[in-house]
């Protein structure tokens, strides 16, 4: 039977402006016309050769268009069958342009391959595992909506396995687990304590991996290129001090599809590595916070285009630049 973790997302609006941050303003992306007719932007990349890379989750599509063109081009539709996509959860792209997409079409979460043109590059389908799904509104942010493809291999948030990251080879074989739970209080209640353990787990261009974890007490770690724990940082600043203090100790069942599960909040919409190896947050409120290899924050950061981001999606560029979702917005990274 499948768990689902449904966030209950709190948010008190004065807690927006409590202290200054670094805002960038978009300086382009892709074009309005283009934009306008996708239905949602789930994730926004760059081909190699600069095309953009969407996909859009609710329509179950990944589209395809050059910077210029006139409309986008469908490469991957819905369906069923291999090469296409139903119910899909998660998207990431490596860096020679081949990208991955999860997806349950049945009982069993899928996942497939994919050249940048959509041509289909094969797949394998997960283990029919309890796998608590941490979402925020009715976006999916743990689990295999979280996992992270290198090109060679995917890492995957699995915490009802008993390790926080489990790397898959293309083939679906299980290379290896890393990572021990954290402490939660709620050891006693596994749902929720496996819930606590969700998270993102995202590899360094300079070696190693960082794990952020999604839900309660926002924190996260760092790890050797043999999964070794290297250290733990808790994600602090103002902007939080307000969300922290009104976080449950107790968390109320509701029922879902036959099922009574938890409410469990969520402090964490998603977060990515640059190629300077510097760790990006984005947090429940429109914040994000930038960490460097030594875990020390160096930057927050809020984003604004038509309106105020509150970031779902990042992609660096080669150009010192980063693609932001939801919108497919281009912003400048560095200061």
């Amino acid at each position: 039977m499948r768990l689902l973790f449904a966030i209950a997302l709190v948010v008190a609006p004065a807690a927006f402006s409590r202290s200054p941050a670094d805002v960038i303003r978009s300086v382009g992306g892709l074009p309005a016309h283009l934009a306008g007719v996708i239905d949602e932007i789930d994730a926004c990349h760059l081909s190699p050769g600069g095309d953009f890379l969407i996909f859009d989750r609710r329509a179950h599509t990944v589209y395809s268009a050059a910077p210029h063109a006139d409309a986008v081009q469908i490469i991957v539709r819905i369906g069923a069958e291999p090469g296409r996509i139903l119910r899909p959860s998660a998207f990431d792209s490596a860096p020679d342009g081949t990208f991955v997409i999860a997806d349950s079409p049945g009982a069993r979460p899928r996942v497939q391959f994919f050249l940048d043109n959509g041509e289909p590059r094969g797949g394998f389908t997960l283990p029919d595992r309890a796998v608590p799904q941490i979402t925020l509104g009715d976006r999916v942010l743990s689990g295999i909506g979280s996992l992270t493809y290198t090109g060679h291999s995917l890492l995957v948030s699995q915490p009802e396995i008993g390790a926080l990251v489990t790397e898959y080879s293309l083939n679906g074989q299980t290379i290896r687990t890393f990572g021990e739970l954290r402490p939660t209080g709620q050891e006693a209640d596994r749902q929720v304590h496996v819930a606590l353990n969700g998270g993102i787990a995202l590899t360094r261009p300079q070696g190693g991996y960082f794990f952020v974890f999604m839900a309660g007490v926002p924190m996260f770690r760092r790890y050797d290129a043999q999964g070794r724990l290297v250290y733990e940082r808790h994600v602090e600043g103002i902007e939080l001090d307000q969300l922290l203090s009104s976080m449950p100790t107790t968390w109320p069942k509701r029922r879902i599809g036959g099922d009574e599960l938890p409410i469990v909040p969520a402090t964490v919409r998603t977060a990515a590595v640059d190629p300077g190896g510097n760790l990006w947050i984005s947090l429940a409120l429109p914040y994000t916070y930038v960490y460097d290899a030594n875990g020390d924050k160096q930057r927050t950061v809020q984003f604004r285009a038509a309106g105020l981001l509150a970031a779902n999606g990042f992609f660096f560029t080669k150009d010192a630049r980063v693609l932001v979702t939801p919108g497919c917005y281009l912003f400048p990274r560095s200061r």
